[in-house]
């Protein structure tokens, strides 16, 4: 009995050592000793590596942000900078627009924030000032705060334009009466404060003042000038009849500059060229109508003639008497005729008066032209080409081809006074003046991505591998010596039930201080499987035990 006592494995184990970290982390041991725990470890080692990259990602990479206001000065941005940054919100200056900007997910935290102080101070929208029309005013109130609405709106919708940093709008319109004859149209003027080296081009400030005139009723584009911060007019000179003509301009000097390209590129190859039209076109417009009648062209078209003779001699009496009959005769232009000598024997001839009245009619030709010159008549072109002189200069045989071309693709005609000039010269090597890859706007927010993830992968291969690795030989040692324990246990026990009883065969007898000195929780499982097919009946006395046993506590 006293070599199996020394070889009792629960002595062996109440004498190991006690944990290193204490008796405080006992449950955190056994829970990680556990064989579910040790299978998911590996799996738990991969999650946390995942973790720990998805964690270094979102801290390297920038929230998307979002432009708190448009068109704000200096003085407001500082105060709204103030504002924000005592609310403990984050923002950030573009250093290339100047625009004041936060985290898009703050956006509207922000303007409610800024809101309460009263900020930013430009000028309000219309809305605000209709909402802020106090009840029972009187007509005339309501009209100007109205009108001020409608200019602010204006001011606002002006000022998104990227050279406009500041504008103003002012309307002038009469009121509406019915005393007043003839009604004078409305008229506005435009302030704009512009950039710092900024400027708008005769398009832009045509497009404002067709904004203007479209949203007032009854006012026209040429009744709006634009003035910017200088005092220069911008308006002066830009007319409608001036844009459309320059437009039209325009579109036929890009017609022919896109014939000759598409004639020259073929041959002469890209960058090897360089062409430049300048089209003349006549915006005047006008109308004629003639009317003509040509010389001996006429025809008749009704003749009448009436024919009248009397003489002195008595005539006899004719016709049907009665009052017609008898009626003097029309006036008349007498003629007096010479007589005819008689015939020798005959009787002498008596005078005689003859009257004759002829009416005609003629029709005179006559021919109506009219003559109607559109606008945009082309009255000249010129064309400059630039041939690039390679290793191998051009002949003047090319280059009279190429000038044959040039003249049919843009429809030369001498009479009108066309150009074509052609030469032949070396072209300079221009260096590329764009700016670096690394100054570009979306290399920096790349650099951080492809950082992030690759700080996710060296966090993956140095510390994730690790632990996997030393999880899986942690768990393979831990295997090794608890089946080496496993099988003392087993060996004690066939010695103690060998000792006990020398009858049963070599049958080990299994007892609960072994089942509660088993190391692990498979070879506590075992060992209750082999007491339970020892001594079922003693198994079930036990369960049946812990079960009052919990039922009372």
């Amino acid at each position: 009995m006293a070599e199996a006592q020394t070889l009792t494995p629960v002595d062996d184990m109440n004498r190991l050592p006690a944990p290193i970290m204490g008796a405080r982390f006992a449950p955190v041991q056994q829970f990680v000793r556990q064989p579910a725990v040790q299978r998911a470890l590996p799996m738990i080692a991969t999650t946390a590596a995942i973790s720990i990259a998805a964690l270094a990602y979102f801290m390297t990479t920038a929230a998307p942000q979002a432009p708190l206001f448009a068109g704000l000065d200096d003085a407001d941005k500082a105060a709204v900078a103030d504002a924000l940054q005592s609310q403990g919100i984050k923002h950030t200056i573009d250093p290339t627009t100047g625009a004041l900007t936060v985290d898009a997910d703050k956006l509207y935290q922000a303007r409610i924030a800024l809101a309460g102080q009263g900020l930013p101070k430009a000028q309000p929208s219309g809305d605000s000032l209709i909402a802020s029309l106090p009840m029972g005013s009187s007509r005339a109130i309501e009209g100007e705060t109205l009108r001020s609405a409608r200019e602010a709106d204006l001011s606002r919708t002006i000022e998104t334009i990227d050279a406009v940093k500041i504008a103003r709008v002012h309307i002038a319109a009469a009121e509406p009466s019915l005393f007043v004859r003839e009604d004078k149209p409305a008229t506005a003027s435009v302030m704009l404060t512009l950039q710092n080296g900024r400027s708008l081009s005769d398009g832009q400030v045509q497009a404002i003042r067709f904004l203007v005139a479209s949203s007032i009723p009854g006012m026209n584009a040429d009744d709006v000038q634009v003035i910017d911060q200088r005092g220069a007019l911008l308006s002066d000179g830009v007319s409608n009849s001036d844009m459309k003509s320059f437009q039209l301009q325009t579109q036929m000097e890009e017609r022919f500059r896109r014939a000759l390209d598409t004639l020259l590129g073929p041959m002469l190859g890209a960058g090897n060229y360089s062409v430049e039209v300048h089209a003349d076109v006549d915006m005047s417009e006008s109308q004629a109508t003639r009317e003509s009648f040509p010389k001996d062209d006429r025809a008749l078209t009704n003749e009448q003639v009436t024919r009248t003779v009397s003489g002195d001699g008595t005539a006899p009496a004719v016709g049907i008497p009665g009052a017609l009959s008898n009626q003097p005769p029309q006036a008349s232009t007498v003629t007096d005729k010479a007589p005819l000598p008689s015939a020798p024997g005959a009787p002498a001839a008596t005078q005689t008066n003859s009257n004759e009245n002829a009416t005609r009619a003629y029709e005179v030709g006559r021919e109506i032209s009219v003559t109607h010159q559109p606008q945009g008549q082309l009255r000249r072109v010129s064309v400059a080409v630039a041939l690039n002189q390679g290793k191998k200069a051009l002949t003047q045989a090319d280059i009279a081809k190429i000038d044959a071309l040039v003249k049919g693709a843009v429809g030369f005609d001498a009479t009108r006074g066309d150009q074509v000039a052609i030469s032949q010269r070396p072209f300079v090597k221009v260096e590329d003046t764009a700016p670096a890859f690394y100054d570009a706007p979306w290399f920096l927010p790349l650099l951080k991505q492809v950082g992030a993830v690759l700080a996710a992968i060296l966090a993956f291969f140095f510390v994730g591998r690790p632990m996997i690795k030393a999880a899986k030989q942690r768990a393979a040692q831990r295997a090794e010596r608890e089946a080496e324990i496993e099988e003392s246990l087993l060996a004690v026990a066939d010695k103690q039930a060998a000792l006990a009883a020398p009858s049963t065969g070599g049958n080990r007898e299994i007892t609960l201080d072994m089942i509660e000195a088993a190391p692990s929780y498979e070879a506590r499982a075992n060992l209750v499987r082999a007491f339970v097919r020892q001594d079922s009946a003693r198994a079930a006395l036990v369960v049946r035990q812990l079960m009052q046993e919990g039922a009372r506590g």
